[in-house]
């Protein structure tokens, strides 16, 4: 009897035809794109590269991104998460590696980050052991930071361009293209059907190009300039090993093993509609661990997960590993041929900004998802409201910590992700497990003490003589 093929795309081991899965697999790569070259831009401005030095260090961000989600969608032994989830090169690390590369160079960025690597290893191999420690409201209160954390850059991203600096910034005809874009994508998830319904995120990248083109925002200045092939080269940049570079990597790789554990946890909550698996976590830190310190020999930035790819998943519920192998091959490709990447980077920001608006969103939502998983006890909305609190407050007043050490402020200063995780890390420790239940025996008691007080009033006064009122 022949085998039937699965073709699914909401199964994880579906292959579905390439027809319908190429767009599905675009839209990742289109979502995941402006995250990956972004922080190599920044860090190459902040150590003084060269031009030259600047296109490598975009080109192995791209060819990292790639290998890195393939790496971890088919695993080896028990390194790769194995679940439907985009890693590359992280945006969560930029403040961090400002600080280490504006002291210390691209070298001091690199030693410390094969440091950093390891250090996630350590983390991934204990953590079936301290597990308990990042239950539900945990993780979820991580998530939902992840989400509301990015609702700024899809923002900034609409008023066209990251930097509020930039010439144009704010500029009416950017606002135009992005909620064309946002319009988009919402008409076509929710009133499309079919493919059109689930790659809703590339018809509205499509739609706002299109736009973009006839309003003459699109350059295709670096498409000329870039080469059609680039091999990378092993040490292309030496490593250099600083104390307090290390120390500022290592704190940031660990917080970001708690993003991690926040994405994963997302992506199987939200998209395969289950908790996650010890297994798939310990090989998601394990993995990102690995290819962190392998990055490291290459010149490429720590990568980590993408949340908005996160928020695709849960959003379509497109889970097959097909679909996102072919992102992962793609980014590959590009980062083999600068010139293919170079296209992809011609897309404006407004249009990326009212293209992932919604999924960010969708992140924020499955963050609340997760964290009803847990009952929203007087405790737990304590430690959800603390580390919302803290981590977004900071985030918007950043001057509060100016008095504070300088790798301090690198630190917590632009990720509230970082005192989120770690607010609500230290309350889940310190705050006595009260459930709804023991909550509501407290009230009970309380309620039976003051029925007792008001009886023994009642019979004291029913003591006193006739005619005689009781003293008060």
């Amino acid at each position: 009897m022949r085998k039937i093929q699965n073709t699914s795309i909401f199964d994880f081991h579906g292959r579905p035809a390439l027809t319908k899965a190429l767009p599905l697999s675009l839209q990742h790569v289109l979502a995941m794109i402006a995250g990956v070259i972004t922080p190599p831009i920044i860090i190459a401005g902040v150590v003084g590269a060269t031009p030259e030095e600047k296109l490598l260090l975009i080109q192995i961000a791209v060819l990292a991104s790639g290998v890195c989600t393939l790496f971890h969608l088919y695993g080896v032994w028990k390194f790769g998460a194995r679940l439907p989830a985009i890693f590359g090169v992280g945006f969560a690390y930029v403040p961090t590696l400002i600080a280490v590369g504006a002291q210390f160079g691209i070298e001091g960025i690199l030693g410390a980050q094969l440091i950093g690597g390891i250090t996630m290893m350590v983390v991934g191999y204990f953590i079936q052991y301290i597990r308990h420690l990042f239950p539900p409201v945990v993780a979820g209160t991580v998530v939902l930071v992840i989400g509301l954390s990015l609702y700024d850059i899809a923002v900034r991203y609409m008023a066209g361009n990251g930097n509020v600096n930039a010439p144009g910034f704010g500029d009416p005809q950017n606002w135009a293209v992005g909620l064309v874009t946002l319009v988009t994508v919402l008409v076509a998830s929710q009133f499309g059907r079919g493919v059109i319904k689930l790659s809703a995120i590339i018809v509205g990248i499509l739609v706002g190009y299109l736009l973009s083109l006839a309003l003459g925002m699109v350059s295709f200045g670096t498409v000329a300039q870039a080469s059609w092939v680039a091999v990378p080269q092993l040490m292309p940049f030496s490593m250099e090993f600083h104390a307090s570079a290390i120390a500022a990597m290592v704190v940031i790789c660990v917080i970001n093993s708690v993003q991690t554990i926040g994405d994963l946890s997302a992506t199987t909550v939200g998209g395969m509609n289950r908790e996650l698996k010890t297994r798939e976590l310990t090989g998601g830190l394990l993995g990102n661990g690995l290819t962190t310190t392998a990055s490291a020999f290459f010149g490429a930035l720590p990568t980590s997960t993408f949340s908005q790819n996160v928020g695709i998943v849960a959003m379509t519920k497109v889970i097959s590993r097909f679909v996102l192998a072919l992102a992962g091959g793609f980014m590959l490709l590009a980062g083999l041929s600068p010139k293919f990447g170079a296209i992809m980077t011609t897309i404006p920001y407004p249009v990326l900004g009212g293209a992932t608006i919604t999924v960010f969103g969708m992140i924020t939502m499955t963050g609340i998802k997760l964290l009803i998983k847990d009952e929203l006890s007087a405790r737990n909305m304590t430690i959800v409201g603390l580390a919302l609190a803290l981590s977004l407050g900071i985030a918007e007043v950043p001057a509060a910590i100016e008095r504070f050490p300088e790798w301090l402020q690198n630190l917590v200063g632009g990720a509230p992700i970082v005192v989120a995780a770690i607010t609500a890390f230290v309350l889940n420790l310190l705050l006595p497990n009260v459930t709804l239940d023991d909550e509501a025996r407290e009230r009970e008691a309380m309620a039976s003490d003051d029925k007792g007080e008001s009886g023994c009033g009642a019979r004291q006064e029913m003591r006193q003589p006739l005619g005689k009122a009781p003293r008060g």
